[in-house]
């Protein structure tokens, strides 16, 4: 089915709002327990307004390859699962204090807390595999989240480097989220028996949008305010993360702004004036609009592998979700 006009962001969450509400009630079923902790921790994180991109990729892609069981609705909920396990995890890496506009699990419950119930939410979600017996998503997953883990191990290893090269960035934001967002769309095909040369574009095109997320995720870090983007502007440099702007921005800037920067990374800790010196020295060499710019390359790349699925409403919403990563707010 042909839609009737472009889709938007609105269109595309009112068409597919019934499987989205179905993922929802699979979330709170699955996380439920005698132990008071795991659903406290689980729905602070699960119900605290994201998206839900990755279980809705998979429900959209299955939808495109002519698939509309319940078996797609069952392993979005596990994409969401694994996705809110590994923010769990990554928000004690980070030391962070704040997710999506409210403390963060570790900051109220302590990490302790957080990392278990983290992999609680990995156990659930692997369970829903077992149950689901499908040994092509079964090995797709088990390598997508191996992959995972080694890309938060990457980025750990880099956290203060100064000599990260563009490449290293791009290798790591691929391993830890774009990965799973190329799970989620081929996962959504291989449900629906498409065939490899399917499965494969679709992969593709969730690889490249993940790419794109993760470029402009990192960017709002820098550009949003924290009312708009849930954490305080500036955030990952404080942590030691070095993104694309920044890595950039190293490239072109004069050794006293060099200095800045890396007095910055060294203590993990700068006031609001070290902070807009930031961002005049980022801005000052076009940080921002050359990540952009770059975001932008991989979402028209990804939607190359659309061309070969008929015009249709599952199409059409996945062009709609790639032009939000690039013009997101949030």
């Amino acid at each position: 089915m042909k839609a009737t006009h472009p889709m938007q962001l609105s269109d595309v969450f009112t068409h597919y709002s019934g499987d989205l509400r179905i993922v929802e009630e699979h979330l709170e079923k699955k996380y439920r327990s005698y132990i008071d902790l795991i659903p406290g921790i689980a729905a602070h994180i699960i119900a605290s307004g994201g998206k839900r991109l990755r279980p809705l990729l998979l429900i959209i892609s299955s939808d495109l390859c002519g698939y509309r069981g319940e078996r797609r609705q069952v392993l979005a909920g596990v994409m969401e699962f694994i996705h809110t396990a590994s923010l769990l995890h990554d928000d004690v890496i980070d030391h962070a204090t704040m997710r999506r506009g409210k403390e963060s699990a570790n900051r109220v419950w302590g990490n302790t807390a957080s990392v278990l119930v983290g992999d609680y939410l990995y156990c659930m979600a692997f369970a829903a595999l077992a149950e689901d017996e499908d040994p092509v998503v079964q090995k797709l997953l088990s390598y997508t989240t191996t992959v995972m883990v080694e890309g938060e191990i990457v980025q750990l290893v880099n956290v203060g480097n100064a000599a990260i090269r563009e490449q290293d960035y791009l290798t790591v934001i691929e391993r830890k989220t774009a990965i799973l967002i190329s799970a989620c769309c081929a996962v959504g095909a291989i449900i629906a028996g498409a065939s490899q040369v399917q499965v494969e574009a679709l992969s593709r095109f969730g690889m490249k949008l993940g790419m794109a997320f993760q470029i402009t995720d990192d960017t709002l870090d820098y550009v949003a305010s924290e009312k708009e983007f849930g954490k305080a502007v500036g955030g990952d440099i404080r942590e030691g993360k070095i993104t694309l702007p920044l890595i950039r921005t190293l490239t072109k800037c004069s050794a006293e702004e060099k200095g800045m920067i890396r007095g910055i990374l060294d203590r993990r800790a700068a006031s609001a004036g070290e902070i807009k010196g930031l961002l005049d020295v980022i801005n000052r060499y076009d940080g921002i609009r050359y990540a952009l710019d770059m975001a932008g390359r991989f979402i028209s790349e990804g939607k190359k592998n659309l061309e070969s699925f008929e015009d249709s409403i599952p199409r059409q919403s996945l062009e709609a979700l790639s032009d939000y990563v690039l013009e997101r707010r949030l």
